[in-house]
């Protein structure tokens, strides 16, 4: 055994343990501890794994529903979809090791997501991403996105999952921290749910899947801590994915789930060795010993701390009938994966680790898991920005002009040159690809039911007000499952703010929890599993407060849905909600005025309710067969955005009120809707009936979208202002909207 090196403050703080946390340590386990027991409390304790920032206000969302099978607590959240099935899914950050390495980081996010579906027994069916990076002529931004985008499709296309949908935001809040959040869902059915509980004393618990290495050595704990100029040298701690291994690790623990052989599994995820068994011991009531003897590793003269914080990717630790253990190691071996029995529970509730003869950890397991620093911290309310009107902004002096301006700018423009790198229609099940309003996805083996996926958050409402912005991210992810005739069953969170320790920035994330909350709630959208992601800062700088919702909704008849570009010529177009009225913190002011103040539009969840509720009757009975929520951008966007998926035109009556209000402003609880003649006088009798207000627009058809009296462009116009910014950044040429056009 290689000498214990001195446990000095320096060491602690290098941990990311603050004094006083480290006397709890010492007053826990009544001694000093050794380096990998510090280790191992610097994993379970940091923000990363503990949330002890965050669970105080983690527990006043609602999680519980008609549908929700399991909520949060485990892998991924589970709902049920009826017929003895459910859809299984979650959404995690990688946002710190994509900033120190873009390709790996996003990679390694999408394979732990998608560890975190199938540990519970579902095989993946989607994957979605949602990407934030800083101002495009940032030295470090097109080099983010090549590398994130790449390492996004490279491990899920390689895996074999469809990528269905996803965001791209860029904000100079974000040139020293992305955010990369990933998505996955799987199928499973509702009797054959996996989880992480272990049960029973003296058991083999067994190392599964790839080899562990030294790389994402602290990754948990690096992913807890701000950004400075020591930047570079964290590269170690970022893991390095293999995503044929992964799929090999999927198909041999979903044989190996059919054999009865499985009590308990874990993803080996963030702190790896270390968290996947304190989890599973804490949740059983159970001890946990370990011989790092009998870990399969890559690399020599590995050191047990090295061994328990390890992040290497493609491993599960699991909890093995031992009267099944040869049937479970053949089909590991089939598959050319490691099986390795590496320790047993006891009924001690300890934690013990064995290197090389010597015992080198032994801690109360309870304790690292369920009883880590808790912490309601200091927080002051955010101060209210005013409403900005109409009257206070000058009103554009070319309608046409400014509609190119917002669709060739880098937050509304096409992000095809992003999902076309991706894999969107692999297994055969895509119904509707990314670049509408949601991803749908076909049940396999069911003759009707569809699944559908979004993920929503408009950053600069939440920096203009964390409650309605956390409230509208919730709305417009229920929105837009509701445009493609989805029932919204729940959500995943992934909660992505700055220092906690700081209390207007803790403000932030407080007042935006409540706003999920409230609008769960309302809209009957529980949240069933989630991330948090803090301390997203460099040199003092936060990022945007950016609470990504993650939503799933069901579709019961698959030939009964809506999409963005089915419009077809004679179909009638209506607004389904008020005009426009709202431009505060709105696209408009954003890119036309190069300003991001006001207030953010209100959410008022029963508009929301019964508005999306008329839309989706209508969607299902087949009368609706175009739908486009209104969100960035307002009516103009929405119309553009139709009618170029559509490749077809559409002369509409905007109706009264200030031009840029009208076309551009970003009023919630809105729809475009397109019908056919003969179902128009029914849609506008049932409209009057249920009190949602509606005002027919126009007629499709045409070349030219044509709103009288404000503008008329081409299709092909717009839609070379709407595709040129993306390929022509990224190529290192960016066309000015004017040229564009």
């Amino acid at each position: 055994m290689p000498t214990e090196p001195k446990i000095t403050p320096e060491l602690v703080a290098a941990h990311g343990l603050k004094p006083d946390e480290y006397q709890r340590v010492l007053d826990l386990i009544g001694r000093e501890p050794s380096l990998t027991e510090l280790g191992i409390f610097s994993a379970m304790w940091n923000e990363h794994c503990s949330y002890k920032s965050s669970k105080r206000w983690l527990r006043t969302l609602p999680t519980k529903g008609e549908r929700v099978i399991q909520g949060p607590g485990e892998n991924a959240g589970v709902v049920d979809i009826g017929d003895g099935l459910c859809v299984v899914f979650k959404m995690e950050s990688h946002n710190h090791p994509s900033y120190i390495e873009p390709y790996q980081g996003a990679a390694t996010g999408v394979g732990g997501i998608l560890r975190d579906v199938f540990t519970m027994g579902a095989r993946p069916i989607a994957a979605m991403n949602a990407l934030r990076f800083g101002a495009p002529d940032h030295p470090k931004t097109r080099h983010l996105v090549a590398g994130v985008v790449a390492g996004v499709g490279g491990y899920g296309n390689s895996f074999g999952v469809p990528t269905v949908g996803g965001e791209v935001n860029f904000h100079p809040r974000y040139n020293g921290n992305c955010l990369v959040n990933a998505f996955a869902a799987g199928l499973a059915k509702t009797d054959a749910i996996f989880y992480s509980e272990a049960k029973g004393v003296g058991l083999p618990v067994v190392y599964l899947g790839a080899k562990t290495g030294r790389d994402g050595v602290g990754g948990a704990t690096m992913a807890s801590a701000e950004f400075d100029e020591t930047i570079e040298e964290k590269r170690p701690t970022v893991q390095v994915g293999d995503p044929f291994t992964e799929k090999c690790l999927l198909e041999a623990c979903l044989e190996l789930m059919q054999t009865g052989a499985v009590i308990a599994i874990q993803d080996m995820g963030a702190a790896g060795l270390t968290c996947s068994a304190v989890e599973m011991g804490a949740k059983g009531d159970l001890g946990i010993e370990l011989d790092l003897g009998a870990v399969p590793v890559r690399e020599a003269r590995m050191t047990a701390y090295e061994m328990m914080l390890s992040e290497s990717q493609e491993r599960m630790l699991m909890v093995l009938d031992p009267g099944k253990r040869e049937a479970a190691e053949a089909i590991f071996v089939k598959w050319g994966l490691d099986f390795a029995v590496v320790g047993k529970t006891t009924d001690d509730k300890r934690f013990r680790v064995l290197f090389e003869g010597h015992e080198v950890a032994n801690l109360p397991i309870k304790e690292l898991g369920d009883e880590a620093p808790e912490y309601d911290r200091p927080w002051v309310e955010p101060k209210p920005r005013p409403v900005i009107g109409a009257a206070d902004i000058a009103a554009p002096r070319d309608c046409g002009a400014a509609l190119l301006s917002l669709l060739a700018s880098p937050d509304l423009c096409s992000r095809r040159w992003v999902f076309e790198q991706y894999d969107t229609i692999i297994q055969g099940n895509s119904l509707q690809r990314p670049g509408g309003d949601a991803g749908v996805v076909r049940v396999d083996g069911h003759p009707t039911k569809a699944l559908a996926f979004t993920s929503d958050v408009t950053p600069r409402y939440c920096e203009a007000d964390p409650f309605q912005g956390g409230a509208q991210a919730v709305a417009e992810c229920w929105r837009n499952l509701t445009a493609v005739g989805a029932e919204p069953l729940a959500a995943t969170d992934n909660l992505n703010f700055g220092n906690p320790e700081k209390p207007e920035l803790m403000g932030q994330f407080v007042k935006a929890v409540e706003g999920i909350g409230a609008a769960c709630s309302a809209l009957s959208f529980p949240i069933v599993s989630g991330n948090v992601s803090l301390y997203n800062e460099t040199h003092g700088q936060a990022i945007l407060p950016t609470p990504t919702i993650g939503g799933v909704g069901l579709i019961e008849d698959r030939t009964k849905t809506a999409r963005v570009d089915s419009l077809q010529d004679g179909d009638v177009l209506f607004l389904v909600g008020r005009d426009g009225t709202h431009l505060g913190a709105s696209a408009y002011l954003a890119v036309l005025e190069t300003r991001e103040d006001g207030a953010p539009p209100p959410v008022d969840f029963a508009t929301e309710k019964s508005h999306g509720d008329f839309v989706r009757g209508f969607i299902r009975d087949g009368a609706i067969r175009t739908c486009h929520d209104l969100s960035d951008g307002g009516l103009a966007v929405a119309l553009a955005e139709t009618c170029m998926a559509s490749r077809l035109g559409a002369t509409v009556d905007a109706g009264e009120g200030p031009d840029h209000a009208i076309l551009f402003g970003e009023d919630q609880a809105r729809y475009l809707v397109a019908l056919g003649e003969t179902d128009v006088a029914r849609f506008e009798s049932s409209a009057s009936q249920a009190g949602v207000p509606i005002r027919r627009l126009g007629t499709a058809g045409g070349e030219r979208l044509s709103i009288a009296g404000r503008l008329d462009l081409t299709i092909r116009a717009m839609a070379v202002a709407h595709e040129s910014w993306f390929p022509s950044y990224m190529s290192g040429t960016v066309l000015e909207p004017s040229a564009a056009a």
